[in-house]
């Protein structure tokens, strides 16, 4: 991430900093789509919605991938007695809706979007092609990934981190609901946790700090891709993709 630059905006007559990051992928659960509940939430949608607009209209490149936490949750069901692989699928038609309904939020704000899919519907969204999705985003236009990887057993962090090494993007941004990055133990248990600003990926995995997915971690270590790990509160998402400092960075070194 590089130290952000001043743009001058000659109609405005204003200086503002330009964005840190060219291109980012951005990570959104699907507990968050709901607001803890099954289903969508059209006013939290709208909320992010207008979050990411900012940024995309400074510049920044945008890729999104949805979870489906909310309609279903494969590796739950399959606990319950369902078969894993059928579970993940009915997980990766949720991130479908989810994908589309932050489509219809993203337009409202006069942001151009696409959705891909991973499994071919051709009615309601792209096939998922890597460059087709970087030709959108270098138009402006915000590429929303939906279905997962189109394959059971892999989760949707784990999907983010791939989908941002074949977009080449320069950092995932995983945003958390009610956790602002990562801690030194679940604070949600443990009132002695503390909030590390910065860890490599090795001491992540070393520690067993499970905020994001280890094997996601383990991509981005062996690529070299920064992550940015923070809280969605409070403008999070749109601080996040100006390039501010929040959250933990976790980094490869």
């Amino acid at each position: 991430m590089s130290e952000p630059s001043l743009t001058v905006d000659l109609e405005a007559g204003t200086v503002r900093p330009s964005p840190a990051y060219r291109r980012v992928l951005l990570k959104l659960s699907g507990e968050f789509f709901g607001n803890g509940r099954v289903g969508v939430d059209p006013d939290v949608i709208s909320q992010v919605a207008r979050e990411i607009a900012g940024p995309v209209k400074q510049g920044v490149q945008v890729a999104i991938v949805v979870g489906g936490g909310n309609f279903f949750r494969g590796a739950e069901l399959s606990q319950r007695g369902m078969e894993r692989s059928r579970a993940d699928y009915m997980g990766m038609l949720g991130t479908v809706m989810n994908a589309l309904a932050l489509q219809d939020f993203l337009e409202q704000q006069d942001v151009s979007t696409r959705v891909q899919t991973a499994i071919t519907m051709g009615q309601v969204a792209e096939p998922y092609i890597p460059r087709r999705a970087i030709r959108h985003m270098e138009k402006g236009r915000v590429v929303i990934f939906g279905a997962g990887a189109g394959m059971p057993y892999f989760s949707t962090d784990t999907v983010a981190a791939q989908r941002a090494l074949e977009v080449r993007a320069d950092a995932v941004l995983m945003a958390k609901n009610g956790v602002d990055g990562v801690y030194t133990g679940d604070p949600r248990k443990d009132p002695a946790a503390t909030k590390i600003d910065t860890i490599s990926y090795a001491e992540a995995l070393q520690r067993n700090l499970r905020v994001v997915d280890t094997t996601a971690f383990s991509l981005c270590m062996d690529n070299r891709l920064p992550m940015i790990v923070f809280g969605m509160e409070g403008q999070g998402v749109a601080r996040a993709l100006r390039g501010e400092r929040i959250g933990t960075q976790v980094i490869a070194d």
